[in-house]
């Protein structure tokens, strides 16, 4: 079971220091690129608000180029170019994706949000942190009270997030393409859209495009 307290928000705020490493690993870059965003990345939300998300994705966390430069979730790397594209093509965003947060891009009834918030050193956030994030996780999950779908990218995500439902990992193991029901929610997982799954074959965009047709077909089918 989902359960969120009150005291729980769903955004950490700018200077959060609760994961040391990954504090200092951030200032060490607004030391040296004093113009880019360097802090927890906020979830990206459609216009009309929480109560219009049928459906969030839950990535792992950002990159160092793309949302740590950019301080929206996927843009500014090419995991977003995969990303947005395929959200475009089911209807589930609007306008033209430029790689950066004023290009007028909107979701439609889908939000995006990490795992982790913060940036980690070589892509690579350590369980204490992947465990300390969910507290912000949990949360944003309970803050959509109309949702009905979540995609995870990845292993870690996939299983924060089944640990963030309240269900247990070995119920609901990984893999690309599974559907799992938790609770009220269906649960779809997907290797994650990165140039490196996609360069190497471990995900192709006829794969990817599969996974968010049976979310597509699912959310119609609770219309």
């Amino acid at each position: 079971m989902l359960i969120a307290t009150p005291a729980m928000q769903a955004d950490p705020e700018r200077d959060c220091a609760l994961c040391p490493r990954l504090h200092d690993f951030i200032a060490g870059w607004r030391q040296r690129e004093p113009g880019w965003y360097n802090a927890p990345v906020r979830s990206f939300l459609p216009q009309e608000g929480a109560d219009s998300v049928r459906f969030l994705i839950v990535g792992l966390a950002p990159g160092l180029r793309g949302a740590n430069r950019t301080g929206r979730p996927f843009t500014g790397d090419y995991a977003g170019d995969l990303l947005y594209s395929t959200l475009g093509r089911f209807g589930m965003a609007r306008g033209t994706f430029q790689a950066r947060p004023d290009d007028g891009l909107e979701l439609i009834g889908t939000a995006i949000t990490n795992a982790v918030r913060c940036v980690p050193p070589d892509n690579k956030p350590v369980g204490a942190e992947i465990n300390t994030c969910r507290s912000f996780l949990t949360p944003t999950i309970a803050s959509f009270p109309n949702l009905r779908a979540i995609l995870t990218l990845g292993a870690i995500a996939h299983q924060s997030t089944v640990r963030a439902l309240g269900a247990r990992v070995a119920a609901v193991p990984f893999k690309h393409g599974a559907r799992h029901d938790v609770g009220n929610l269906a649960l779809f997982s997907s290797y994650h859209c990165s140039r490196y799954n996609t360069n190497t074959g471990v995900l192709t965009e006829e794969m990817f495009v599969k996974v968010f047709n049976d979310v597509a077909d699912f959310l119609r089918e609770r219309d």
